[in-house]
């Protein structure tokens, strides 16, 4: 998508829209923590949805837009679509224009098709978001961000070398100011040692990447939709590790979506390490109340 850039919301609109579309009304949406969020009312009828933030964070949008995209690319699963990103020059502002997702009621079977939905985007060919013709399946088209930590993407050949080198050793470089000598050698004998715990996916799936409650809403056809993604091309469990992090979905979701692409038995031994990323995320983001979830689990694996 062609990157906007305008003196003001009104501007930007036409340029995306048409110059007979202009702002009728709008009004905060709270939820996020990290960028200011409108509902847009256009002249046309339509509403979208606008995130904007200080103009050198531009970037930041633009791989938000990228992942987006490329879930919506699998067509399995509610993503709301990209309709502008750019900036507002005399405001200094950047801002990520999306399609506003009026929640309807749920329908039946609501957690079924999100498994099953969820299920379907992790089959899909994830070749077109990496580097797979040059035997570098795993990783992204493009660096991105975890919440507003950055996250690396560099294309790799194996998963185990992937979560190693993009995943684990960045967010164990930046925690070092919280750990002591022990954790310290902990986290060195882990990365040196994934391979005893960790295996390689029968195929690479695209997934969402920070996939959990708050994460997914009940969009307009009663199903639920995915938003905010750090989208890569890595291991499926992972992403399940990931949405049974904060109090997890409804039985019905994993049984469905176990039903639709089965889960290796062994799965549940590796959740917590796949967790250990966004532990440490936690704690480089938030501060040391999630050091002893950290200890746990390097102690877990390590001892």
């Amino acid at each position: 998508m062609e990157l906007v850039r305008a003196e003001s919301l009104n501007q930007a609109v036409a340029e995306i829209f048409g110059a007979q579309v202009r702002i009728d009304g709008q009004r905060p949406v709270y939820g996020g923590d990290i960028n200011e969020s409108r509902r847009l009312e256009l002249s046309d009828g339509s509403s979208l949805f606008m995130k904007s933030n200080r103009i050198t964070n531009l970037g930041f949008f633009e791989e938000e837009a990228k992942g987006l995209s490329a879930l919506r690319q699998t067509g399995t699963i509610g993503v709301p679509q990209v309709l502008g990103i750019g900036t507002i020059e005399n405001l200094g502002k950047s801002f990520l224009m999306l399609e506003y997702l009026e929640a309807a009621p749920r329908v039946s079977g609501y957690w079924e098709i999100f498994g099953r939905e969820l299920a379907a985007m992790h089959r899909a060919d994830s070749a077109p978001f990496a580097a797979a013709d040059r035997g570098l399946p795993f990783g992204f088209e493009m660096d991105n961000y975890i919440g507003a930590t950055p996250q690396f993407n560099s294309p790799r050949a194996g998963w185990i070398e992937f979560f190693r080198d993009c995943r684990l050793a960045p967010q164990m470089k930046r925690a070092d100011r919280y750990m002591n000598g022990r954790m310290r050698k902990q986290c060195e004998w882990l990365l040196g040692h994934l391979g005893s715990y960790l295996v390689e996916p029968e195929f690479p799936s695209l997934i969402h990447g920070d996939l959990w409650s708050g994460n997914a809403v009940c969009g307009p056809d009663g199903k639920a939709w995915i938003l905010d993604p750090a989208a890569y091309v890595g291991h499926f469990e992972a992403e399940l590790a990931m949405t049974e992090l904060f109090g997890g979905f409804a039985p019905a979701f994993y049984e469905s979506y176990r039903e639709n692409n089965p889960i290796d038995s062994g799965y549940r031994d590796r959740k917590d390490l796949y967790n250990l990323y966004h532990m440490l995320n936690h704690l480089n983001l938030f501060g040391v109340s999630y050091l002893g979830s950290v200890q746990r689990i390097l102690t877990k694996y390590v001892g």
